[in-house]
């Protein structure tokens, strides 16, 4: 699962390998039914699934890139090179059968082997010079301690204590038994605004380690003044290690050829396959928060589900997967809806795969088992009607600053620089802390893209009237709305107000529709039309009794 809850803490769990074993193991589904999958407009734009449970395997709105990462185990994708221009942009998804204590490691080769056989993947294995990150031993030796015991390596986020006036909470982290060849590739996956290339282990350190790891989020850096621990300096104080930008040599998948399109589905597939698992928690409760509650939230091992001074608002968004920051996407709701706060604790055996920290918990599954407790315990009523909202349009001015594509590249877009280098803007102003790589990209495909960009600021689709034809490259750079929203730069990120570009801070922050105007010809304005729209026709203050 790649992606889930914004706000939830998440524990990272992490296999043993960089990359899956051979697919020429002769292990195979029992079935599997493999679709293309038309566009997501759903509020998370990204690959859920991945969990084997009642026999029954679900991939969902996977790129070819994903489905080879979950293949062949590869934590870091920019290890994935080559393929064709849509090895990132193209969605499918799988649905496939196998016994229910299949462990791991035999369900990546039997995805291997789908791959292999339905889309005729041939990809090798090279060591390849590339910039990136050196991650060596500091001068004053490693200061992580020698793990405890045995068990798998797992990481897990700190909660944050109570927020406290002008304090910045560090992001915190404890990890378990973590070698120095899990950690490298961890990092990048850790701290994305600082890390924007492959790590290399060069640190020759054997075994496995404890450690606790504390640093400040980029774009909070200028805030956080004498207090502001950057990633790199956290890595450096606190464990003795040091991450120094240069070219290494990594370990890297080559695709050599893949298929644009899957064999035809066997006949009678569907109907070979097991049924989803009932959307329903095994046991629930629901009640008041205390007085100033903040949300926390965390999914625990054992598919134990814990969430603390959440509203309806924040339940529903979740439950629902719609964008909690756009008001303008739940019609009639009352008042309580964005006050009362409540704490749900749920517990579910048929949404969960593995066994102890190694389980993993099916995003999908989760979602419908909230929505129908919060309909029940709630005793809501709704329906969905097309309303006339506040959404973007991209338009291009008379001479957009794009540079023309090569088409035979990669479409796709990453966070950061296309390389790592000393002039980063977010360097000299933190508060531009969302650095943004496109290439190979229609005007089209990057107003559809937008959404998984930035989230904050683009939570409908955006339609595309720029009358640009041919493919760009282009880089941007622009300021989290979270701190737009925090009242230090301008006005007009939120687009429930109908807000549009706003004019340039004092401070230096840009938000995004200025940023694509400013740097690149592009104009994002808010026009009403049409879209979907959950209406509320009945909802309690107060959940039926437990």
């Amino acid at each position: 699962m790649m992606r889930t809850f914004t706000g939830l803490a998440i524990v990272v769990l992490l296999s043993a390998g960089v990359f899956g074993q051979s697919a020429s193991n002769s292990a195979a589904f029992d079935a599997a039914d493999i679709h293309v999958r038309a566009h997501s407009s759903n509020a998370t734009p990204f690959m859920t699934g991945g969990v084997l449970r009642a026999g029954r395997y679900d991939l969902r709105n996977a790129t070819m890139l994903d489905l080879i990462r979950v293949a062949y185990n590869v934590m870091d994708t920019d290890t994935i090179l080559g393929g064709p221009s849509w090895l990132e942009m193209d969605r499918f998804d799988v649905i496939a059968k196998a016994p229910n204590a299949t462990p791991p490691e035999t369900l990546r080769i039997m995805l291997q082997n789908l791959l292999s056989d339905r889309f005729k993947l041939a990809l090798h294995t090279v060591t390849k010079p590339q910039q990136g990150y050196a991650l060596t031993v500091g001068s004053g030796g490693s200061k992580m301690t020698p793990a405890a015991g045995t068990g798998p390596s797992d990481c897990q986020p700190v909660p944050p204590g109570p927020p406290q006036p002008g304090v910045i909470p560090y992001i915190d982290v404890m990890c378990h038994n973590m070698t120095s060849t899990e950690l490298a590739p961890l990092f990048r996956a850790f701290a994305g605004a600082y890390i924007g290339s492959p790590v290399a282990d060069m640190t020759g350190l054997k075994g496995g380690f404890d450690f606790e790891l504390k640093w400040t989020n980029r774009a909070l850096l200028t805030q956080a003044g004498a207090d502001g621990i950057s990633f790199f300096d956290a890595v450096d104080k606190q464990l003795g290690l040091k991450l120094t930008p240069q070219m290494v040599s990594l370990p890297v998948l080559m695709v050599d050829s893949v298929n644009q399109k899957p064999t035809p589905n066997p006949s009678g597939v569907a109907d070979s396959l097991p049924s989803p698992p009932p959307a329903e928690f095994d046991l629930a409760t629901v009640k008041l928060s205390m007085p100033g509650a903040m949300p926390q939230g965390r999914i625990q091992p054992g598919g134990r589900i814990d969430l603390q001074g959440f509203t309806l608002h924040q339940l529903m968004s979740i439950a629902w997967d719609i964008p909690q920051n756009n008001n303008d996407l739940i019609a009639n709701a009352p008042k309580f809806f964005d006050d009362t706060r409540y704490n749900v604790l749920a517990v579910t055996s048929t949404a969960v795969s593995g066994q102890g920290n190694q389980q993993q918990i099916d995003i999908d599954d989760l979602r419908l088992m909230l929505r129908a407790l919060l309909t029940e315990r709630f005793r809501i009523k709704l329906h969905t009607e097309d309303r006339p909202v506040s959404a973007y349009t991209l338009s291009a001015s008379s001479k957009p600053k794009l540079t023309k594509a090569d088409p035979a590249s990669r479409t796709r877009w990453k966070e950061g620089g296309a390389k790592d280098t000393a002039n980063d803007p977010r360097n000299t102003n933190p508060i531009l802390a969302r650095l943004v790589t496109v290439q190979n990209m229609t005007m089209a495909q990057f107003a559809q893209t937008l959404r998984a960009i930035a989230p904050g600021y683009v939570t409908i689709d955006v339609n595309d009237e720029t009358g640009l034809d041919g493919s760009f490259d282009f880089t941007f750079n622009f300021t989290p709305i979270g701190l737009l929203q925090q009242g230090q730069a301008g006005k007009g990120a939120d687009q429930s107000a109908g807000a549009s570009a706003a004019a340039s801070d004092p401070n230096g922050a840009m938000s995004l529709p200025e940023a694509l105007d400013k740097q690149l010809g592009l104009k994002l304005d808010l026009r009403k039309r049409p879209v979907p729209v959950l209406v509320i026709d009945h909802i309690e203050e107060m959940p039926t009794d437990n």
